[in-house]
This record gives structure tokens, sequence and C-alpha cells, in this order.
């Protein structure tokens, strides 16, 4: 087809040179960015680039996405985790799956991902300021930086989750209010003194799933803290959250206070739950010297609900400490077939500027991948 049009793609993340990949051999394509092309994939999966899941079924996929996961239906359907390791493949980089499921380079090298990507990107041109403002042409669209104006017959907007917004909200594209996704929490209770203790396999009674916990300065975090403020991100705080810290094999207090008879409580709970913990939660219930065959009834009760519905009460989120962002461009307006906008004609989105958010494991980066490839598929066809 030869390179018959320009194309601007502001953001140099994974979505904005997955998409330029791609389309370089098609168009004459730019990528503006202040950053260093793939900057962002450095910090992913605490530097090893935890890069997809391994679900080829994409049915089940998209229930790891509390937004999207409609919508990414038949975007999965098109570019699975299977084939971003063929992707990666091309790209000269080995991968293998931990026994979780989650997916990573062989190399373990957040670092040699983006090293491979940018040596793919050679029919690439990059930019390095900062795009302020975009306008509809006649033919095309005019983009301003803070020193120059270019104009482009096609732009794709692949600025993550965090900015980008206010650009699109005046060409008239609807954005939903982004808010904070895979977050910790800030919390009533002060756990400053159990800061750093994990517990693990937790249940949540708010989302029906078990994951591990972590105590901070500032209230909780942990995976599965991460996945309750993504369910949750559109909630309005304060709200209380109900764990069960031991769900198996504690059912029966009574014969367990029974067979420890002449042990403190707290060393009795301590077979189940950390240490430290135990200390804590034995202070909370006024039973720090009492032995086993001490409690009482209504005791007991207390600590069967101090266990099994262990309340938390969340009044924030913690300020820039989100991994991802809910919200972004409505869905509603655009086209799963070529990311197109309905609004906007040859104006294009990928990656987490979309309102597209899934949970940790990989998923927010297969987001990445899988739309930037159907965005391109759908240029590159046309």
């Amino acid at each position: 087809m030869g390179q018959e049009f320009s194309v601007a793609i502001v953001g140099g993340g994974p979505a904005g040179c997955t998409c330029a990949y791609y389309l370089q051999n098609h168009f004459d394509v730019t990528v503006f960015d202040t950053n260093s092309l793939m900057f962002t994939i450095l910090k992913t999966g605490g530097g090893r680039c935890n890069f997809s899941y391994n679900e080829p079924d994409f049915r089940e996929l998209v229930k790891n996405y509390p937004r999207g996961e409609k919508f990414l239906y038949s975007v999965f359907s098109k570019f699975s985790p299977s084939d971003t390791v063929d992707l990666f493949n091309e790209l000269g980089i080995e991968t293998y799956t931990q026994s979780d499921n989650r997916m990573f380079p062989k190399s373990d090298s957040a670092k040699e991902v983006r090293e491979k990507f940018l040596k793919g990107l050679n029919g690439v041109k990059h930019v390095k300021e900062k795009v302020i403002d975009i306008e509809k042409s006649d033919n095309g669209f005019i983009l301003k930086t803070e020193s120059s104006k270019y104009f482009f017959d096609k732009v794709i907007f692949a600025t993550g989750g965090h900015s980008g917004f206010e650009m699109l909200e005046k060409l008239g594209i609807p954005i939903v209010s982004p808010k904070p996704s895979l977050v910790g929490y800030v919390t009533e209770e002060n756990f400053g003194d159990l800061a750093g203790i994990s517990l693990t396999d937790v249940y949540s009674e708010d989302i029906k799933q078990a994951g591990d916990i972590i105590f901070t300065h500032k209230g909780v975090s942990g995976p599965l803290i991460y996945k309750i403020s993504s369910v949750k991100a559109y909630d309005e705080f304060p709200y209380l959250l109900s764990f069960d810290l031991i769900k198996d094999g504690f059912s029966d207090i009574q014969t367990i206070l029974d067979k420890n008879s002449q042990k403190l409580v707290k060393t009795m709970l301590s077979e189940f739950l950390p240490k430290h913990f135990c200390d804590y939660a034995a202070e909370k219930l006024g039973i720090t010297d009492k032995k086993c065959h001490e409690i009482n009834r209504v005791k007991r009760e207390e600590i069967s609900k101090f266990v099994h519905k262990f309340k938390v009460k969340a009044i924030s989120t913690v300020k820039d400490g989100e991994t991802v962002t809910a919200g972004g461009v409505d869905l509603d307006y655009v086209n799963p077939k070529n990311m197109e906008s309905k609004v906007v004609p040859n104006l294009y989105f990928c990656g987490e500027v979309l309102n597209i958010d899934g949970f940790c494991g990989g998923f927010n980066l297969q987001n990445c991948w899988s739309t930037a490839y159907v965005l391109s598929d759908g240029l590159n066809c046309k």
C-alpha cells in the first residue's frame, strides 16, 4: 500500500509502541512522548515484566476486567495471550509461564523487553515533545506541542490512564471520569504497629475472592486489596470491608479452645495467623493474658467474629498510589473492530486511555497488546 498516510501516535508506552511496530511498514509513523519509548514497561512486574496471563479461553480472560469485559470479547478473539507470545518471539524475546499462569520473559527483565521493542521500531520517528492540543482540520488533524505544530492524516491516542483527556473532551469524545484502581487504602483504623505484616489466603466478603493483604502505616494494601479497590473504584468513601482471616480450619472454635486449654489464646491463634497480628488481636479483644480455658461464651463469640468478620473502614485510596486507573474513553463511542472513534473519524484509541482496566497479573498489559494490534490491523486493511 506504500506510506500513503501520516499517523501520529500520542504516547510511547506498550500500547503506542505496539501500534507503531505493526504500522511502520504501511504508514509514515511518528510517536510523540517526552520520555524514552517503552519507558513505562521498566517497572512492570517488579522489573520482571509480567506481560500477560495464560488463559486461552477469552471468555474466561475477560472476567479479570471490572471494566471493559464485553468490549474485550471481540478484541481478545483477534489477539490473545498466545498471540502476544508470538509477538514477543518475533521480537526475539523468549517467554515462560509461572505456575500461577502469569507470563514473563525468560530473562525476567523488563529492560530486555524494552530493548527488543526499540530494535523493532526502526521505521518509526520519535518526537520528544509534549502534545498540548489537537484540532480537527478538513482532511486531518493539527497537533500542537509547546514549540511546534504538526499535521497528520490519522491520530492514535495511547496516553495511558493519567493524561490526554482534556484534549479529547474538547474534540467531543465522551470520557468516563478516571478513578484510582489497583491501589491501597487509607483506613480509619491505625495499623501502624502492624506495618509490614502480611496475612495470606484471606477471604473478602465484598468480592467473594481470596488473596493476601498487607498492613501499612496508612492502612492496608496487597494483592487482595488491589483487587477490591478495582471492583469498588466508583464506590463512595467511607465504606466497610469485611474479611474472613481463617476461612478453613477454624469453624469449631470451642473444640480448638478445649484442645489448647492451657495455652494463651494469642498462642493458640498464632497457629493460624502471624504472631505479631495475634498480639494485636489479643489486645483489641482484651484477652492478652487469657488462657483458652478461661474464655466464656461471650468472649468466644467475640474472637470468632474478629477472625471471621474482621472489619476495616476504608476512608480513601492512597494518594498517587494507583497502578492503573479506572475510567477513560467511553467504550460506547469506540468501534471494537478497529478502535476508531465513533464521534471523530480517523481518531483511534488503544491501551489504558480506554475505559478498560484489569486486575494484577498481566491483564492490563494484555489490554495494551491486544487493542494496539486490533487498531493497527484495522488501519492496515483500510
